[in-house]
């Protein structure tokens, strides 16, 4: 009798505790090296719309931390902290909620320095509760279904180079024996595991993207005898890199589109990474090689012979 008062307690024990279960959208995902060759790629995430009728701003506001947070762990970005695009976004007279459109983005990127920044919407949210009930046993399933869609522009030419899609579920079940263990609540952490399981491919995607271009950087401050770059320790700058510059003029457009492709540029000269400057790892001295005209606070720089 007492094995047997034993065992049933186990039963009801292993019957009514809670498990969770993930499933992520893999079905485009291309893998990325993980070794870093060259320079990390400086990257802005703007807060994402919520399309859905659910969660009103903090999921927007979730699913950009998420992807932020991964873009971060990936070891291959400088992340731009989103509370700076707000400031910008704030001070220029941006929209900062809903939609934001490719030429707003590509100005937000130009005044933070950027490469390549991110938006995005969450185009579809929804949880329903499932329920099985036998002789004995009860289990309620809770289950949260979200789809995540993101563009990333090119800051310099305002080009898309990158439109994707990420579905994730994240699924919550209790089990009970005679009614007990099947009254829980809403469980709110499959919220952020859902949305964790449709942005985490992403990453990969985005990095895939944004390495067909060259790498580039922006003049924060130039002379005759030295320029300072917004890339330093930070983004994986070493000494004795080779830059050359260059100076943006009249956008090239497109006649078929009518949409920018590009800018003339004015080459300006060849430098060499020489020494970091400041203390937050976002700045590097370099000498030039061959200077062609003084560049000024503007100008971009790109690793030398890089096409």
């Amino acid at each position: 009798m007492r094995n047997l008062l034993i065992a049933m307690f186990v039963f009801l024990v292993v019957s009514c505790a809670p498990s969770k279960s993930v499933k992520m959208d893999d079905t485009t995902t291309t893998k990325a090296t993980d070794e870093i060759i060259g320079p990390k790629r400086r990257i802005g995430v703007v807060e994402f719309e919520n399309k859905t009728a659910y969660g009103q701003k903090r999921l927007g506001q979730a699913v950009s931390d998420i992807l932020i947070t991964e873009l971060v762990k990936s070891n291959r970005f400088v992340v731009v902290d989103r509370d700076k695009i707000n400031k910008i976004m704030d001070e220029q007279k941006f929209q900062q909620q809903g939609a934001v459109d490719s030429q707003t983005a590509v100005k937000v990127g130009k005044l933070l320095g950027l490469e390549a920044i991110v938006v995005g919407a969450i185009t579809n949210f929804g949880v329903r509760t499932e329920g099985s009930n036998y002789l004995l046993t009860q289990t309620k399933r809770q289950v949260a279904e979200v789809s995540v869609d993101i563009r990333v522009i090119d800051v310099q030419s305002g080009q898309i180079i990158l439109a994707d899609s990420g579905k994730g579920e994240a699924k919550s079940s209790k089990g009970g024996v005679l009614g007990m263990g099947t009254k829980g609540g809403y469980d709110e952490t499959l919220e952020g595991d859902a949305l964790r399981a449709a942005v985490v491919k992403f990453v990969d995607n985005i990095s895939k993207q944004i390495s067909k271009r060259p790498w580039s950087a922006t003049i924060a401050s130039a002379s005759n005898t030295e320029i300072y770059i917004n890339a330093g320790s930070d983004s994986n700058i070493s000494m004795g890199m080779k830059l050359s510059c260059y100076r943006q003029g009249k956008e090239i457009i497109d006649p078929s589109t009518n949409m920018v492709i590009g800018h003339m540029e004015n080459y300006l000269g060849d430098f060499e990474i020489v020494r970091y400057c400041g203390d937050g790892g976002n700045c590097s001295v370099a000498k030039p090689i061959k200077l062609e005209q003084t560049p000024s606070s503007g100008d971009i720089c790109r690793l030398k012979n890089s096409k």
